[in-house]
């Protein structure tokens, strides 16, 4: 059964569509990605799943059950997190997270703040306000937060903007815990497709308010015909150039490192032509196509 079902759903302000008639549905434990270019209406999707926004027409139901018609009861049970929202800034972390904690029912609440600051690290932030945080801390205070109800759906927006890299690896790793542990399912927004090909068993991709595509990361990948060949050319880079520039293949340069976009069926080809033209190089590496590579074909295309 899907723990989260979405059916014609449509948002329509004053002059546009924001959400145009989307359908689609979340497993229990699925890790689901929203992907499409700014002002598609990813984020008015994710507020309609939280109630924020109505829906101008269409249905949502988690665990089976109309979400207007079980509000309150349905909220208990999901959460949400985002980098553009914020904590009262007066507030230390300690007060947020406690006076958030009071809205669901919680058991053992102080052990479970604590059980949640420990995961995420915050017990030297834990007394200081939230205008003294940098934007990764805030991220990290929200981000607990909306795991403080032991929540069965978590919709997450930008779930590690602004988070360093080591630290975005542990929030990625905690989620996949989380998952294993409570079946938690998820689904998040985000601009890194290589966190979204990571992450992600499936990916949605909208443009313009409507569902473009709905399929695993590695199916859209495989669409893509391109691969990026990257050289360290020793002698010949102006050679390399001038054979790309003739068989009209895109290229970058940077310093004696040149990438080329090929088909992967034709770098055999290439790299032939290259042998013939008097080129040599010291290195290279060969990077098949991306979700980003994917993302990158969509956004031109429309």
């Amino acid at each position: 059964m899907a723990i989260l079902k979405v059916n014609n759903l449509t948002k329509k302000f004053k002059k546009f569509t924001a959400v145009n008639d989307i359908s689609f549905e979340l497993k229990e434990g699925e890790i689901l990605g929203l992907l499409g270019p700014n002002g598609a209406g990813k984020t008015t999707t994710i507020q309609m799943l939280l109630g924020v926004l109505t829906p101008t027409a269409g249905e949502v139901r988690y665990f089976g059950k109309n979400f207007i018609e079980n509000r309150e009861e349905i909220l208990e049970q999901i959460n949400f997190s985002s980098t553009y929202t914020d904590f009262p800034w007066t507030l230390t972390v300690r007060e947020n997270l406690t006076f958030f904690s009071y809205l669901y029912d919680i058991k053992d609440r102080t052990q479970r703040i604590k059980k949640i600051v420990d995961s995420f690290k915050l017990n030297d932030l834990f007394n200081q306000q939230m205008q003294d945080l940098s934007a990764g801390q805030k991220t990290r205070v929200n981000l607990a937060k909306a795991l403080i109800n032991y929540p069965k759906v978590l919709l997450l927006d930008e779930p590690t903007s602004s988070l360093d890299p080591d630290v975005a690896k542990y929030v990625r790793e905690f989620l996949f815990h989380e998952r294993k542990q409570f079946q938690i399912s998820i689904v998040l927004t985000s601009h890194n497709m290589a966190e979204v090909e990571e992450v992600c068993d499936r990916v949605i991709f909208i443009d313009k308010g409507k569902i473009i595509v709905d399929d695993t990361p590695e199916n859209l990948t495989k669409t893509i015909e391109i691969s990026h060949v990257e050289l360290f050319v020793k002698d010949g880079l102006k050679r390399t150039v001038d054979y790309c520039q003739e068989k009209g293949l895109k290229y970058e340069i940077e310093g004696r490192y040149i990438v080329v976009d090929v088909k992967e069926k034709a770098i055999a080809e290439f790299l032939r032509g290259l042998m013939d033209k008097g080129v040599y190089y010291d290195e290279i590496s060969i990077e098949k196509p991306t979700l980003e590579d994917y993302f990158l074909q969509m956004t031109k295309l429309k």
